[in-house]
């Protein structure tokens, strides 16, 4: 009887084990190719890392519209500095809570980056 079961074990074995190395090899060459996407690659991403691309993917289009410095003028020919502290204060709040939902809900990082970006319309 020990034999038997033993038999019976093998051929299982042997049949469920080349199903799974066939779907090894079509998986391996998915990955290759670029088209393979399993439902755990987006968990094993950073989220801090992400996040930290997509902001400083937005940050030179922050500068430009919210200039960082108390020397940016309202017009290049008047004498009158204008400070832009208060308006990117809040746009940087806006655009992080943007980016982060986006992240959340499974976003890439360049769809984040542009979620926030749309966020406070740069």
């Amino acid at each position: 009887m020990p034999f038997l079961s033993w038999l019976i074990s093998k051929i299982l074995q042997f049949f469920m084990g080349s199903a799974h190395n066939r779907r090894a090899d079509l998986i391996a060459r998915e990955k290759e190719a670029g088209a393979f996407e399993s439902r755990s690659s987006g968990k094993t991403r950073n989220f801090a890392d992400d996040y930290n691309a997509a902001a400083m993917m937005l940050r030179e289009r922050m500068d430009r519209k919210y200039p960082n410095g108390h020397y940016a003028r309202l017009r290049s020919n008047e004498n009158s500095p204008y400070d832009h502290g208060e308006d990117r204060a809040h746009a940087v709040d806006t655009m992080s809570t943007a980016i982060a939902m986006a992240l959340r809900d499974g976003a890439s990082v360049r769809q984040a980056a542009e979620a926030g970006a749309a966020s406070v319309g740069i």
